[in-house]
């Protein structure tokens, strides 16, 4: 099977779905140990943390709901692809409307999560 298929937009919206559901179970953190490479970066509104304090910050932080709009992909080689939405979500009672990119590298028979980035998304 090739890295990269034409069921590739299918195939990371599905990834990042599965890790928004374990935020919604307050399970971000067992997620991102799982589904993040080693060297794994988050980009948030005036902060940038390593994939240790990722996944410490996000066991039992809940979003109370979650929607993704706007998908799309960017091929970034063989291996590797951005994909890019609109989220639109709930947390702590706080609705957030966010543009996000997720970056994911194939590796060990998976896609997994090179990067991720959050940025508030103007009305």
């Amino acid at each position: 099977m090739t890295a990269i298929t034409d069921d590739l937009p299918a195939q990371l919206i599905h990834a990042e779905h599965e890790g928004w559901q374990a935020m919604t179970r307050g399970e971000g953190g067992t997620h991102s140990f799982q589904a993040m490479l080693p060297e794994a970066i988050m980009v948030f509104p005036g902060s940038l943390i390593d994939r240790g304090a990722v996944i410490a910050a996000l066991d039992g932080v809940v979003w109370s709901e979650y929607t993704m709009s706007d998908q799309r992909v960017v091929r970034l080689g063989d291996r590797a692809a951005m994909l890019v939405y609109r989220l639109h979500g709930v947390r702590n009672g706080e609705a957030l409307d966010l543009w996000a990119s997720t970056t994911y590298v194939y590796l060990e028979g998976r896609w997994r999560v090179g990067a991720h980035q959050q940025t508030t998304a103007a009305n």
